[in-house]
């Protein structure tokens, strides 16, 4: 056994464990199974060209030579991102933990109450501090979620704004850059006419239907927004807020003032800026939008025992569901970031916060005073962190630059400095040293900071905030960590059994990946930091687009997009700006298949196209013949055609080569939605099938961890002609020649997060790449043949086979009164998670065990579907009162002084032996969804103040 093997660590069977597996399937050898399995005609020709794999050990120490390369400045360049403290009780009971890490997204809301009260926490924290009625659970970023803002307010212009055709979107010039350049990118394809202009001069007109103003400025000015949004409010234009979320413990909650949304990033609330991301948005806004929110919001609802429990409220506002018709392609959040920096205002509570602000509002006024002693002109007039100095900034620049300090150089005698939480007395004293050098003078800098104020007096917060008892009770880190491990207790992750959801690749997340984004040296960098102290981060970066653009078999890739939705609008938008960069503005017909994954109509919508959809054989398969007859009814105006392969229904189309073939001729391209990308790595590539562009989600097949619903990542990776087109970005050069304006605030995306997927890839190499696709195509076909003869596959390849994951159809068991989300509830009381419920076909389960779960865990898989099928076999239809119908079984249930159920509470709590050495209880009944979204509740506030009449 070389245990220098990465591989032998992520691959979950043994090698001893293949023949018995083989004999199963009934193939003589995995070479025979993935020649069953793969069409002949996509197979690639010679293994991928990757360096060659690194033991863990090789891994750590090179990654922490990158890391090296960085260099850590003191950041003080601000627009939208600041150095803060992450309380080290959050880094190790929850960044640093799977219990955290490795959970899926809430939609089975019995097992994932903690997580999904973390969401409420955080929920309610943007609420109290933004003063708006509801919030999601978080976004992407800051500009992201404001171009979600712009959308909305779109969405919901009143019927005369529409009927009158207003679609100019006034933007504060004080935007950031980057929310800018995302805003262009958004409004476009919608028709939206953006008007850049200074707040001050806003004429109030009626030809604008929304407005969004920054709140502090980029350059630190604070505007008296309460005049702004009533004046707005009166000429009937909605209005917007990006706001700080610290300086609102300072300035007033812009809901006070009558805003319509608020957005932001809560970056500054204790999560490193990593070069660009992860970090969680915020969303807010009134309760007459709530049907409009993109993203997620949590509800609290009540179980089956009338008990207060948790779940994701308004679901019908997923894609899958609105498809075209969705106003917003999200369908991710930033759920372990939100957790994190909810868990920050947790832990410093109303007070805590307070301190923090006034420190930092405190220290730059001091700062300002001292520079105006000095000579230096001030030019802010009010502000909470910033201030804009006038100076010669190639002078300042080589002097703070020796100094190790980075502050942002507006123009050539403008420099803008913010500080944070993290600047110290110290710090203070060697920004007035820099000036002082630039000056000529002499300084003795400061002794001590003294209270000061430099807010505006209109807009000064008067109104209370974090008040409920969650934010004033774990202030010490011993509360705080039994609080955190309490809420973990009640959620099911990867750390306690497998997460078989088809299509979301729930694979290990090795240690070794995740060890460097707690570094300082990734951690800690500015995404605006001058290029020349990023060396590991480029070199990194740099080396992973290279090494997806190899597996993928295109010829670049750019990883700005910082989600799978992201990706996929990246991807149509690249396509959108080729084809008009050859005069063909005209194209604009997006053909999708019926089987395709929602958002993929979502995203066509929002980059301008007009959806057809193209129909599916009984098989599941793409009707080619329907796709080759719309293809050329459309084929003056066709631009793309969205393709998920292998199909959302787990099989390789044989005939892919010949869809791909079809679009291209008739001028269209082909987008691969990467979704199952995991069942092609070193077998296969959408270079290979015929695609001219994939997203990658790599929080499925290049392992970094769903987070409990985020954060993800998805690059996109495209064909030669495609490359000059890739995103670009306001502040930081990246992209093509003729780069689209920028998908994500950051030039990287997500650059933390992205350390995972190249260190899962340097670790397997090409050799434990390709092994990793071949083992989940083995544990597919081993659990498919498993449950053959107690469950029904829906569809398969042309030789029986399936592909890494497979569609269970429980349809039939209406005849007993069991629906598919029985069997997702009862396997609770197993131990597992449910598969993938009722997509891509309405009650089915969507199965995937992927390459890292042992024959052990698949065969209690297994058993427990088996023994749940026995269970269904017994279940009468008129009688309700079954073991499944009452899944999940809680604690609380199980330890009553009575129990008046007509079966045991050994078989309702452990219907196997393996379940007493590893119990896992529910932590509430069945939730009640419907009571729920009759009584919209998302913040902490106590459900009796809901409660119906």
């Amino acid at each position: 056994m070389n245990t220098d093997l990465f591989a032998l660590r992520h691959i979950g069977p043994r090698a001893s464990d293949y023949e018995a597996m083989l004999n199963i399937i009934g193939a003589s050898s995995i070479d025979q199974l993935i020649s069953e399995t793969l069409p002949d005609n996509i197979k690639l020709q010679k293994p991928l060209s990757l360096d060659p794999a690194m033991s863990e050990q090789e891994y750590l120490q090179h990654i922490h030579d990158m890391a090296s390369k960085n260099n850590v400045f003191k950041s003080y360049i601000g627009l939208g991102y600041n150095p803060s403290n992450l309380p080290a009780v959050i880094q190790r009971n929850i960044l640093e933990n799977p219990g955290w890490y490795t959970a899926y997204t809430p939609y089975q809301a019995e097992i994932a109450q903690g997580r999904l009260e973390a969401l409420l926490n955080f929920q309610t924290m943007v609420t109290d501090l933004t003063g708006m009625e509801i919030a999601n659970a978080s976004l992407l970023d800051e500009s992201t979620a404001a171009a979600e803002a712009m959308a909305l307010l779109f969405a919901v212009r009143e019927r005369q704004q529409k009927k009158d055709n207003i679609v100019k979107f006034f933007v504060d010039d004080q935007i950031l850059p980057q929310t800018l350049s995302l805003l262009q990118t958004r409004s476009n394809p919608l028709g939206i006419e953006l008007v850049v202009g200074n707040v001050n001069e806003f004429d109030y007109s009626t030809n604008y239907f929304a407005a969004i103003i920054q709140y502090p400025g980029k350059d630190g000015q604070i505007h008296n927004i309460k005049s702004f949004i009533a004046k707005a409010n009166d000429s009937n234009i909605k209005v917007a807020v990006a706001a700080d979320i610290l300086s609102l413990v300072k300035l007033e909650a812009p809901g006070k003032f009558g805003a319509d949304v608020v957005v932001g990033t809560t970056q500054r609330f204790g999560i490193p800026m990593g070069y660009g991301g992860p970090h969680a948005a915020y969303f807010a806004t009134k309760e007459d939008y709530k049907r409009n929110i993109p993203g997620r919001i949590i509800g609290v609802t009540k179980d089956t025992n009338g008990n207060r429990a948790l779940r994701m409220a308004l679901q019908t506002r997923e894609q899958h569901i609105k498809r075209d018709k969705a106003t917003s392609n999200i369908c991710t959040a930033q759920v372990l970031l939100a957790v994190m920096a909810g868990m920050y205002a947790v832990y410093h509570g109303p007070k805590g916060l307070q301190y923090i602000a006034n420190k930092v509002h405190n220290t730059t006024c001091n700062l300002d005073k001292a520079l105006q002693n000095l000579g230096f002109v001030q030019e802010n007039s009010a502000y909470f962190d910033t201030l804009k100095i006038k100076a010669n900034a190639d002078k300042v620049k080589a002097i703070a630059e020796a100094k190790g300090v980075n502050f942002y150089y507006a123009d050539a005698d403008t420099i803008t400095i913010s500080l944070n939480e993290t600047t110290t007395l110290s710090d203070v004293n060697t920004i007035i040293s820099i000036f002082a050098e630039v000056a000529g003078k002499l300084t003795d800098g400061l002794v001590s900071i003294a209270e000061s104020n430099n807010i505006l007096q209109p807009v000064k917060r008067t109104s209370e905030f974090l008040e409920n008892e969650v934010f004033n009770t774990y202030h010490s880190e011993t509360d705080l960590m039994r609080y955190i491990k309490s809420l973990e207790r009640k959620d099911l992750s990867l750390n306690h059994s497998m997460i078989s959801l088809g299509s979301c690749t729930m694979k290990l997340n090795a240690a070794a990946e995740m060890l460097p984004l707690s570094w300082s040296n990734w951690g800690n960098i500015h995404p605006f930091a001058p290029l020349n102290q990023v060396e590991g981060y480029l070199t990194v970066l740099k080396k992973l687009e290279d090494q997806l653009t190899e597996i993928t078999g295109f010829a670049a890739t750019s990883l700005q997009p910082n989600s799978g939705a992201q990706g996929e609008y990246a991807g149509l938008m690249v396509i959108k700006a080729y084809h008009e960069s050859r005069g063909d503005h005209h194209r604009n017909i997006c053909l999708i298949p019926s089987s395709a994954h929602g958002t993929n109509p979502a995203s066509a919508v929002m980059a301008g196209m007009k959806v057809v959809v193209t129909k599916s054989t009984e098989e599941g398969n793409i009707d080619v013949d329907d796709l080759r007859e719309k293809a050329e009814l459309h084929k003056d105006n066709l631009s793309a055609l969205m393709v998920t392969y292998p199909s959302t229904h787990g099989v390789y189309e044989s005939a892919i080569k010949e869809i791909t073939q079809i679009i291209h001729d008739n001028g269209g391209q082909v987008y691969m939605d990467g979704a199952n990308m995991n069942a092609q790595v070193g077998l296969t590539n959408p270079g290979n099938i015929g695609a001219d562009v994939c997203h990658l989600n790599l929080h499925k097949t290049f392992a970094i961890p769903h987070g409990g619903g985020g954060p993800g990542v998805g690059p996109i990776c495209v064909a030669e002609q495609l490359v000059p087109f890739l995103p670009g970005n306001p502040v930081i050069k990246v992209g093509g020649e003729n780069a689209i304006t920028a998908i994500s605030a950051a030039p990287y995306g997500s650059a933390l997060a992205c350390l995972i997927s190249y260190g899962y890839i340097c670790m397997l190499g090409a050799e434990g790449l390709t092994e990793s696709t071949k083992i989940a195509i083995l544990n597919a076909n081993y659990l498919k043949q498993r449950l053959e003869g107690h469950f029904d596959t829906l569809y398969s390849g042309e030789k029986g086979r399936a592909a890494h994951e497979m569609i269970v159809d429980c349809r039939a068991f209406k005849a007993h009164g069991i629906e598919v989300s029985d069997i997702a509830k009862r396997l609770m009381d197993y131990g597992f998670h449910a598969p993938t419920v009722s997509f891509p076909v309405a009650g089915t389960l969507m199965i995937e065990p992927t390459e890292s779960e042992s024959k052990e865990e698949i065969d209690r898989f297994c058993d427990a579907m088996i023994s749940i099928r026995k269970e269904i076999e017994n279940a009468e239809k008129d009688n309700a009162n079954n073991v499944l119908k009452n899944a999940p079984h809680t604690m609380e249930m199980l330890t009553a002084d009575t129990w008046d159920l007509p079966y045991s509470r050994t078989e309702a709590a452990f219907p196997l032996d393996y379940v007493k050495d590893n119990k896992f209880w529910p932590s509430v009944r069945r939730v009640d969804d419907a009571y729920g979204d009759r009584n919209l509740i998302c913040t902490c506030a106590p459900i009796e103040e809901f409660m119906e009449a």
